[in-house]
């Protein structure tokens, strides 16, 4: 299965260069206070939000099939969707272990019973499961981060923050499938290469959209230069991500509670006015 034409579009930047253009960009416009130039960011963010969400997500599953229908006419299809079913359960339970952690640490911290503010988190849990979107789960997340005695002042900050850079189980969703096809497909990974990966990818989980299959969009070009990956094992990667993205969005979203609690602890229930802007 062949496309019958390609557009080549090299990328202006490598990854890390992209990053570290952004994240200095990003402190000096926040240490001189340049509101024209960072209006400008946001509203480039916006667009590049909107791109994602309306034009590449839509086409997303046409990419797949197109991936799955070569799998099959190699003979490698059944082997790998066996292969893979496995992890896609593994992967469903590590985001409850992650949230169980979460929770029983934050409990401590703030004395509060951990399955209690859990289980008071689960209206956001299920919501995310239909949205695929921290974004869209906000007012419900908000709603349940209160019922757990969250000021409402640590509530409005803490919860579309988090939406935005609070990615864990989304994070752990991406480095599970890239170390499952590292495994399978024998590629030569050493500990310092699999450490530098999973701390970029810390990065650019901070920098996705939140909008469904978001993140997984924004870790494409570190799978192909960290890890070296191709289009086919890049495919897969976006395949199985899709498959259970709800799952990762209500972890990040139902831990972003186990953060409110934190911070309304430190907080004493207050934050000044100026922290909520």
């Amino acid at each position: 299965l062949a496309p019958y034409f390609e557009v080549e579009m090299p990328a202006p930047l490598e990854v890390m260069s992209a990053l570290l253009l952004a994240f200095t960009v990003g402190i000096a416009l926040a240490a001189i206070r340049a509101n024209t130039l960072q209006t400008a960011a946001e509203e480039l963010r916006e667009v590049v939000m909107r791109v994602i969400e309306r034009f590449i997500i839509p086409i997303l599953p046409f990419y797949i099939f197109g991936v799955f229908l070569t799998m099959g006419m190699n003979g490698n299809l059944k082997t790998t969707l066996g292969a893979f079913a496995k992890v896609l359960v593994l992967t469903t339970i590590m985001t409850w272990v992650i949230l169980l952690i979460q929770y029983l640490l934050a409990g401590a911290y703030a004395r509060k019973n951990p399955f209690v503010a859990l289980k008071n988190m689960l209206p956001a849990y299920f919501t995310a499961l239909g949205t695929s979107s921290s974004a869209a789960t906000i007012p419900v997340t908000l709603k349940c981060v209160r019922s757990n005695g969250v000021s409402r002042s640590v509530a409005d900050f803490v919860v579309p923050l988090c939406a935005t850079v609070h990615l864990s189980g989304s994070m752990q969703k991406i480095a599970l499938f890239a170390f499952s096809i590292v495994y399978m497909t024998n590629v030569d990974m050493t500990a310092g290469m699999a450490l530098g990966f999973i701390f970029l990818l810390g990065i650019m989980m901070v920098a996705a959209p939140g909008v469904p299959g978001g993140a997984i969009m924004a870790a494409v070009g570190l799978l192909q230069t960290q890890l070296g990956f191709d289009e086919g094992q890049v495919a897969l990667m976006i395949a199985a991500y899709i498959a259970i993205d709800s799952f990762g969005t209500a972890c990040n979203v139902t831990g972003d509670g186990a953060i409110a609690l934190t911070v309304n602890k430190m907080a004493k229930g207050e934050l000044k006015k100026e922290a909520t802007v």
